[in-house]
């Protein structure tokens, strides 16, 4: 893998404080949004309908806006995004203070939110690489910086502040998270230019969108990095789903003790973050995720047959520095080997994958946990892991790695652009670097 310049440029500093402070307020709200629901109704399914409305953009919209986020340019995308967000917010915080907030007004506020996330997001991934060069090491590098301090907002500082902020009134976090992506989009409009997508005008969207998508499914590097998410997604809900239930029958231990449990895998993940691009450099970067990924299939083993929460807690730690490192080498080995005019499209079609499969995972955990015992969900889990990277393995070697990001060079990316372009039909058969590219 070719090392450059490890110099992060000053690009790099407005968006990772852009990033920082929107992590902020998603943490905030994370904590708040559910707790708003609560005090207008004790309903189960009307809790469920907050919580899911913020997941459907990605399934809904997942492919269809990576190909927008293709047409457009990136910066402007991002800032818009979260503008667009910063005002929504001014009307349930509006409605709080008029006492006519109402369970219908928040999931669409939630559903909103979640489809400017999806814009903000895949436009922040495709312009990374543009922003760093396609430089594998600058990839990592950022990316662990992102990851570390994302998960130290959102999983760290935000929930507490949400639930504080909701005690001073319930307009209060909404006004905290508009603020935050007010002030994410100013940074973000200080953020140097890159070139804009190479223009298709000839294509309908929906082509474009099923390109992305081929680019991914044809791929098997790709299709590699995409599985490992959606049957980890599988997993870790249904681990999630009762591992409040595992914490209190099977170890003993109350709320404050559950919130260890959690703050234990946040701990771990920004470990895991931190060490990853050590990992990628000694073990090379198909070699890492194999390892990772059979990281967090055996501390969910260990988390299932653990005697005491102290164990528990080390499991849990465990699993999360696996995932902290997958979550910097993957999306980073991803950036660096999709061409730029399909960065969109593959990122939103890779997140779309992982985010299908998480449903399944948390009704999957519910029923073994009824049917069988607390702890069959977490052997089931780890068993899938385990056999997702066995089955993986093979997709994500650094032979693989490494011949795919030859594959990516400007002279590789412009014949890309070339054949993508209206009229010209690529041909299924694998490059001379041995990578199923189409």
């Amino acid at each position: 893998m070719t090392r450059g310049d490890d110099r992060l440029p000053n690009g790099f500093g407005p968006l990772w404080t852009a990033q920082t402070v929107s992590s902020l307020g998603d943490g905030v709200m994370h904590a708040a949004l559910p707790l708003l629901a609560l005090t207008l109704t004790r309903d189960p399914m009307a809790l469920a309908v907050v919580t899911a409305a913020g997941t459907l953009p990605w399934l809904l919209f997942g492919v269809l806006g990576g190909a927008l986020v293709d047409r457009w340019d990136r910066r402007r995308t991002m800032w818009v995004a979260d503008a667009a967000r910063a005002a929504l917010l001014v009307i349930p915080a509006a409605a709080a203070v008029l006492d006519v907030l109402s369970i219908p007004l928040l999931a669409a506020v939630a559903f909103l939110l979640g489809l400017g996330g999806l814009f903000f997001d895949t436009a922040a991934t495709a312009y990374l690489p543009d922003l760093l060069r396609r430089d594998p090491a600058l990839l990592e590098r950022a990316n662990s910086r992102l990851r570390g301090a994302q998960t130290a907002m959102s999983g760290f500082a935000g929930p507490p502040a949400g639930s504080a902020l909701l005690a001073l009134g319930r307009a209060v976090p909404l006004l905290a998270d508009a603020a935050s992506f007010l002030l994410s989009a100013l940074l973000v409009r200080t953020l140097p230019a890159v070139p804009r997508p190479v223009p298709q005008a000839h294509e309908s969207l929906l082509r474009q969108a099923r390109a992305g998508a081929s680019y991914v499914f044809r791929n098997r590097l790709l299709l590699g990095l995409a599985l490992r998410p959606a049957v980890g997604n599988i997993a870790f809900l249904a681990v999630e789903t009762v591992l409040a239930l595992f914490a209190h029958d099977r170890l003993g231990i109350g709320g404050f003790g559950f919130g260890l449990l959690l703050t234990a895998e946040a701990v771990g993940g920004l470990l895991g973050a931190g060490i990853a691009s050590r990992l990628g450099r000694r073990l090379g970067t198909g070699t890492a995720l194999t390892c990772t990924a059979a990281v967090e299939g055996l501390a969910i083993l260990g988390l299932a047959a653990a005697p005491n929460a102290y164990l528990a807690g080390l499991a849990l730690a465990v699993c999360g520095a696996g995932m902290g490192a997958t979550t910097v080498l993957g999306p980073s080995l991803r950036q660096a080997i999709v061409p730029a005019h399909l960065m969109g499209r593959v990122a939103s079609t890779s997140r779309m994958v992982g985010m299908c499969a998480a449903p399944s995972g948390a009704f999957l955990g519910g029923w073994l946990a009824g049917a069988y015992d607390v702890r069959t969900p977490l052997y089931v889990a780890a068993a899938l892991l385990l056999v997702m990277t066995a089955v993986t393995a093979s997709m994500t070697t650094n032979r693989r790695v490494e011949a795919a990001l030859r594959a990516a060079g400007p002279a590789a990316n412009a014949a890309e652009a070339q054949a993508d372009a209206p009229g010209v039909r690529l041909r299924g058969s694998a490059s001379s670097t041995g990578v199923v590219t189409r």
